[in-house]
């Protein structure tokens, strides 16, 4: 393989993966240390990646957030599995919240607990848990963002102070070493409000969100009780997870077949 068809590969990797290193390229490509050290020279000469030591990451471009809809239809499969681990934890007499996000919205299409209490800002997380005979639903109000269809505000913030909760899910957007982030203040403000309200913080956040800085940062990792995802997060993240005890619940292909 010439360079130029191996650094295109590199790009999709890192589409894919976010970031590589030197053994990732040594054993896609079956290519010495040396020449997978040259690679991600050459590509940083050519802008395509920021290097890290021992390998690279893709440059930070502008974070495109599609419409509410858009996003639903787009998401993965991990991400379903990821919604059906989390209502797997509810239990019949919880008490749950649950913010807008689409990953959170396949956890309520999955819920089965009877009987259920929800409280959401989702106008679209509310309609799937109407059709719940089981589930009595309070929908807060406020302002409608129509993009992203979200209710937002100070009536929110007002109606949230009126609830306490067993469990909290909460979607990701960015998640780093700091914490959670998010590109939307006014739903971030309404995110950081309803984790006051819960006992229990549940993030669900697939790996693309890992190493991701958005611009509205809603709490540290030691805001969060537990975190649902598809893969594990890389050693630094790691180590700061554990040091906040944050338990983690790594959704894999075996818990699939089950």
């Amino acid at each position: 393989m010439f360079q130029e068809e191996r650094l295109n590969a590199i790009v999709d990797y890192l589409n894919n993966n976010k970031r590589i290193d030197i053994k990732d390229i040594c054993r896609l490509f079956e290519v010495s240390r040396d020449t997978a050290r040259r690679d991600l020279i050459r590509m940083e000469e050519l802008g395509l990646i920021i290097r890290t030591h021992g390998g690279g990451v893709l440059p930070k471009r502008a974070k495109e957030v599609h419409q509410y809809k858009d996003r639903l239809i787009r998401e993965s499969d991990e991400k379903r599995d990821i919604g059906r681990h989390a209502a797997s934890l509810v239990n019949g007499g919880d008490f749950i919240m649950m913010d807008t996000s689409t990953t959170v919205q396949f956890a309520a299409e999955d819920l089965t607990a009877d009987p259920l209490v929800a409280v959401t800002n989702s106008i679209d997380i509310a309609d799937v848990l109407s059709k719940k005979e089981s589930i009595r639903t309070f929908l807060l109000g406020g302002e409608l963002n129509p993009k992203h269809r979200f209710l937002f505000g100070q009536t929110t913030i007002d109606e949230l102070a009126n609830y306490t909760v067993d469990k909290l899910f909460l979607g990701a957007c960015g998640m780093t070493e700091h914490g959670l982030s998010y590109p939307d203040v006014e739903d971030g403000v309404v995110k950081r409000e309803m984790i006051k309200r819960a006992k229990q913080v549940i993030v669900l956040a697939d790996h693309t969100k890992f190493g991701e800085q958005m611009f509205y940062k809603i709490c540290g990792l030691e805001s969060i009780d537990l975190l649902i995802t598809d893969r594990m997060p890389e050693r630094g993240l790691m180590e700061k997870l554990a040091e906040h005890q944050v338990e983690l619940l790594v959704v894999t292909e075996e818990d699939n077949d089950d």
